[in-house]
């Protein structure tokens, strides 16, 4: 059998010719052997970095994932592409369970996607010890640090895990969001062996950044006003809006239905089954409008979402940037607007990090350690506030410093640069070379197959490869071929599909490009 390069692999299931910033890098280490502490910034394309080892590597990768939402989602587009994957939780039945892990065993999958807490399950533990893991892959690694702003205790015990196989395999682990302390932390708590640390840098520069402070005159609520506004500009795409609280969160959402829009609320307070199909209506495209608290988050893998609105402020910046950094993860343009009142600050302070409970809530700490993690957390969230009442100062460049990467010039995409937010209710020109009512007429029918196939939209074809499409006007195979993006697998699926819409579009008679 001849093995494929890592970019024979690229071309075949992905169908890209050139790796993103850093992605070759970290994979050639990984091949090699080197344990990894990656902080890639969303939609720089972390989940290839290990799923090209897989496909390069014999035995099998798992890939540590804190959703079952995310998983169901990331094995999907997985298979759809042609790789084999699975991923085992507690969506699954025992009996699933067991014959899951009797065809990994039998080398049926190169990804297996679990949730850390599996990892403490004796059946898995014992069919790891037997099975080739060539390596583990812990996404969202920021989860095992205190530090973090997405904790989870059952993070700290994969080092355990790791040490009870019989060869220890690669760990390879990826946050979009880390500064330094928490780097740290997940250097020491999965106990990697001299890594290579890549921070790839957090600036995207296709995201434009805004912060408001909307008035209106009356009862209304200013804040759901410009939400309205901007929504009625951008109906054709798809958006989050995040708040602090369940309450906000279905308020806004009802206020939306009741001006003719199509959006949901969602938040930890609903049950499993709720919450699963908001997502996939999102995911699909039904949905194009979500308004949420950050229980909407990490288990999100949808790149064409292009706008992120804060109706409530966050805690931290940190925080804010993974948040708002869910829009635009296809590298096309998106919008990330926060909308600050000075009661949002007073209610973080006060209800979420001074309250009365605090020291029940975090029992393990010391009086001393609980001081110093409410210093910190106020100190945190000061930061925000600045950030959110800026006037003058660069948004992108407060972001960066943040992070460690400092940026001495004007970005001219934020609203402080440009004092332009009013200027975002609007709707928006088509300045780019694409002929958009076939770019419409394409993803129609990119939907309509989705319906057909149960694949997501942007996994048969996203908003880059739709406006490519619509500015090459492919109509024979082999000029399909050359659009980037666009896959082996895809063509022999969807292609005389796209074929025939660009056809029927110009009914016979394409432009030349």
């Amino acid at each position: 059998m001849i093995e494929l390069t890592i970019n024979e692999i690229l071309r075949k299931y992905y169908g890209y010719e050139k790796f993103r910033p850093g992605q070759e890098d970290i994979i050639s280490r990984i091949i090699s052997g080197q344990d990894i502490c990656a902080v890639m910034p969303t939609g720089a394309g972390k989940s290839l970095c290990y799923q090209i080892p897989a496909l390069a590597l014999p035995g099998i990768t798992l890939v540590i994932s804190p959703l079952i939402s995310l998983m169901q989602d990331q094995v999907r587009i997985l298979k759809a592409a042609g790789i084999s994957a699975a991923y085992i939780n507690s969506s699954l039945t025992p009996a699933q369970i067991g014959l899951a892990l009797q065809r990994a065993a039998a080398g049926a999958y190169k990804i297996i996607y679990v949730a850390p807490e599996r990892l403490e399950s004796g059946s898995f533990i014992s069919f790891a010890r037997k099975s080739d893991i060539s390596v583990i892959a812990v996404d969202e690694a920021h989860c095992i640090s205190l530090w973090g702003h997405d904790f989870r205790p059952s993070y700290c015990r994969i080092a355990d895990f790791t040490d009870k196989l019989s060869r220890r395999p690669v760990v390879a682990s990826f946050t979009a969001t880390a500064n330094r302390r928490v780097r740290d932390d997940i250097i020491n708590k999965l106990r990697l062996k001299e890594p290579y640390i890549v921070t790839t840098g957090y600036d995207r520069p296709n995201l434009y950044f805004g912060v408001a402070s909307p008035v209106c005159d009356g009862f209304a609520d200013p804040k759901l006003e410009f939400i309205k506004s901007y929504i009625e500009a951008h109906r054709d795409e798809n958006g989050i809006i995040y708040c602090n609280t369940k309450k906000q969160t279905e308020g806004v959402a009802e206020e939306l239905r009741r001006n003719g829009f199509i959006a949901e609320a969602y938040h930890a307070g609903m049950d499993s089954t709720a919450r699963r199909r908001i997502q996939e209506d999102f995911t699909f495209g039904r949905t194009p409008v979500i308004a949420a608290t950050s229980a909407f988050g990490m288990g999100i893998d949808k790149p064409d979402v292009r706008f992120v609105i804060h109706y409530s402020m966050p805690q931290r910046l940190e925080e804010y940037y993974q948040e708002a950094g869910r829009a635009g993860r296809d590298g096309e343009k998106a919008e990330c607007i926060l909308l600050y009142s000075y009661p949002d600050y007073l209610f973080l302070r006060d209800y979420f990090i001074l309250r009365k409970d605090g020291k029940e809530s975090n029992p393990d700490m010391t009086p001393q350690q609980y001081q110093e993690y409410t210093d910190a957390r106020l100190s945190e969230l000061y930061r925000m506030k600045r950030y959110a009442s800026s006037k003058n100062r660069c948004l992108r460049q407060q972001l960066l410093d943040y992070f460690g990467e400092k940026s001495n010039s004007c970005c001219f995409n934020c609203s402080c640069c440009k004092n332009d937010i009013l200027l975002h209710i609007a709707p928006k020109k088509n300045n780019e070379d694409y002929d958009i009512g076939l770019f419409h007429s394409l993803k129609a029918k990119a939907a309509m197959l989705s319906i057909r196939t149960g694949v997501p939209v942007f996994a048969i074809a996203d908003d880059r490869i739709l406006k490519e499409l619509a500015s090459q006007k492919p109509v024979t195979e082999a000029e399909l071929r050359r659009i980037p993006g666009f896959t082996p697998v895809k063509l022999r699926h969807y292609g005389q599909d796209f074929i025939r819409t660009i056809k029927e579009y110009y009914k016979g008679n394409i432009p030349k490009v």
